[in-house]
């Protein structure tokens, strides 16, 4: 056989490694190991969980329009009512949405069962997501994916599944917390750490020092009650005599490594999901990024972190609808400006007739008018020009 064409060996499918725990090694991390081995666990880390719920509220709350791209130009339909209510449970579609990000923020992955199809094309209108940690996938030998929900073997053709993080001769997408566990479990640990370090006695709060005698261990039991009832939850000052020496002692720079530690994992749990949310979440990231305004912060966000998010949700939608057939975002709603602004945008998008009066009426909360269909501007007009600022 040549040396460079070998015989394709079947490959062995096998499960995927489970999320470590958290290395127990160094005295930095405690004795005790981090496991992140559930989906709740990672929403311990503050900066993790505000991250995804920023996600999921944002995503849940933007308008969803449906549209019709066959024959010309796109015009907006009427979304189909199953589709308010795609899990069929009662708590509508933004609900539904929430748990797609959160399944597909932390583990990477988007499971469902189709309860119901359309009659004509077969495509799911009713999916009721699964917890993620509760569904498993296997290969059997001959490389056809077999399913399991709490252990049991499901029917292939019920499962609904999309992928955040596709990975190569995978069927389940990457984790984000399995890809990033260390970082995730060095914030929990160092949160950990702090809360031993202060509650639990790691080091003595003071010393109390007489620099002319010697203290027996039943000296020193008394003394110690005395000053600890002084100390404890009031704040009167503390009478000592010439000979008596007392020092506070205070967190040496070496063992407060553990504060700096938890702000940069605190910037860089936040980058798991997008590389600017630390900075919409207020996380110091050693850059100078500032906004001039509320409107350019809600623009980067879209830009650099939403929108990604928005076109996979999109995605994922539109395939339940028959083509040609699709929905889209309504991502106006991020652009929130002030007052002026905004006016002075409407005032533009009137003259250079973008807009009649009853889009801008609606898009204000305004009932339309019966003459605010029409352009208002003269077709003898030249456009007004626009002046971008720098």
């Amino acid at each position: 056989m040549s040396l460079f064409f070998r015989e394709q060996q079947r490959r062995t499918w096998t499960e995927p490694p489970p999320i470590p725990l958290n290395s127990e090694r160094g005295a930095f991390i405690g004795r005790r190991g981090v496991n992140l081995s559930t989906t709740e666990a990672s929403m311990q880390k503050v900066a993790v969980a505000a991250s995804v719920n920023l996600l999921a509220n944002i995503v849940a709350m933007l308008p969803l329009k449906t549209y019709s791209g066959g024959g010309g130009a796109p015009r907006q339909i009427s979304t189909p009512k199953w589709m308010l209510d795609i899990s069929g449970d009662g708590y509508g579609t933004s609900d539904w949405l929430k748990q797609v990000i959160y399944s597909g923020g932390l583990r990477g992955n988007v499971y469902g069962l189709a309860v119901e199809r359309d009659p004509v094309t077969a495509k799911p209108r009713q999916l009721a997501l699964q917890h993620p940690d509760d569904v498993d996938v296997r290969r059997d030998p001959e490389g056809r994916p077999e399913w399991y929900i709490n252990g049991r073997k499901t029917d292939p053709s019920r499962i609904w599944h999309r992928r955040w993080y596709p990975v190569p001769g995978s069927i389940r997408g990457a984790s984000p917390v399995a890809r990033h566990a260390l970082t995730i479990g060095l914030g929990l640990a160092s949160e950990r750490f702090g809360a031993e370090f202060f509650n639990d006695g790691g080091h003595p709060t003071a010393l109390f020092q007489n620099t002319k005698s010697t203290i027996d261990g039943d000296q020193a039991r008394t003394i110690k009650q005395r000053i600890t009832a002084v100390l404890s939850g009031n704040r009167e000052p503390l009478v000592l005599g010439a000979d008596w020496d007392y020092k506070p002692l205070q967190v040496s720079p070496n063992e407060s490594q553990f504060l700096e530690s938890n702000n940069y994992t605190n910037a860089e749990c936040a980058r798991i999901f997008g590389p600017g949310m630390p900075e919409m979440l207020g996380y110091e990231t050693g850059g100078s990024m500032t906004y001039a305004n509320i409107e350019q912060r809600g623009l980067d966000l879209l830009t650099f972190t939403l929108d990604p998010w928005l076109v996979w949700v999109e995605s994922m939608l539109s395939d339940l609808l028959p083509q040609p057939q699709y929905v889209k975002f309504e991502r106006k709603a991020l652009a929130r400006t002030d007052l002026l602004t905004r006016f002075r945008a409407h005032e533009i998008a009137l003259r250079n007739e973008w807009e009649v009066v009853n889009e801008v009426r609606a898009l204000e909360e305004q009932q339309p008018v019966p003459w605010g269909d029409e352009p208002r501007a003269s077709k003898s007009s030249p456009p007004i020009p626009v002046q971008m600022e720098n």
